[in-house]
C-alpha cells in the first residue's frame, strides 16, 4: 500500500504523542492513532513497524522533549539554583505531558543506541547540574537517582491525586527540593569526606 502523502513517521509519533498525554498513559493503540489521523490502520505500517515499535518511539521523543526541557531551564545556572529550575522543569513536564512522561521512565534497550543517546543526554545534563557539588562518580549517580526519585514520585503522587492534606503542594516540593540540597551541601562539605 503507498504512502499517504503528508503522513510520515514524525506525523505518526506527534498524534500518538497527543492521545497518550490526553488519556494520562493510558493504553493507545495503532487504530486510534489511525482513527486521529483520518487513516485506516494498515496506512501506518508504512511508517511504523507495530504497537512495540510505537511506544519504543514515543519512549525516543518523550526523552528528547524531557532533554530539552530541563537543558533549557538549567541555562545559565549553577549549584542550587540549577537543581532547583531542573526539578521545577521535569515536574512541569510530567505535568504538561503525563502519558509521554510515563514512557521517558523505562530504561532504553541495550541495543538502541539512538535511545540510549537520547537517555544519555538527560543524564548529562543532570551531571552538568550537579557538577558544582564536587561529588565522586559514585556520589554522584546516588544523587542522580535520588534526584531523578523525589521527582517522579512526587509527581506520581500528584498526577494520582494522592496528596490530600490541607498544606500547598508547590510548598512541599519546594520543601522536598530544599532537604535534597541541604544532602547535597552535606556531600560535599569536607567535613562529609
Amino acid at each position: 500500500m503507498p504512502a499517504r502523502p503528508g503522513l510520515d513517521r514524525d506525523t505518526v509519533v506527534q498524534a500518538a504523542a497527543e492521545l497518550y498525554d490526553a488519556s494520562g498513559g493510558a493504553d493507545v493503540r495503532l487504530k486510534d492513532v489511525a482513527a486521529r489521523l483520518g487513516v485506516k490502520t494498515p496506512s501506518l505500517y508504512n511508517h511504523i513497524r507495530g504497537q512495540d515499535e510505537l511506544l519504543r518511539d514515543l519512549a525516543l521523543y518523550g526523552a528528547k522533549q524531557l532533554e530539552r526541557c530541563i537543558s533549557k531551564a538549567a541555562i545559565g545556572k549553577s549549584g542550587d539554583h540549577a537543581v532547583l529550575a531542573t526539578a521545577r522543569a521535569y515536574r512541569e513536564f510530567a505535568h504538561q505531558h503525563p502519558g509521554i512522561y510515563q514512557l521517558t521512565q523505562r530504561a532504553p534497550a541495550p541495543d538502541d543506541d539512538v535511545h540510549q543517546a537520547a537517555s544519555a543526554q538527560i543524564l548529562e545534563v543532570l551531571h552538568l547540574v550537579l557538577l558544582e557539588y564536587g561529588l565522586s562518580d559514585v556520589e554522584e549517580i546516588h544523587a542522580i537517582r535520588a534526584l531523578r526519585s523525589l521527582v517522579h514520585g512526587f509527581v506520581s503522587l500528584e498526577l494520582s491525586s494522592g496528596f490530600g492534606l490541607p498544606v500547598n503542594i508547590d510548598e512541599s516540593f519546594q520543601a522536598l527540593l530544599d532537604m535534597y540540597i541541604r544532602g547535597l551541601r552535606r556531600e560535599s562539605s569536607p567535613s562529609a569526606a
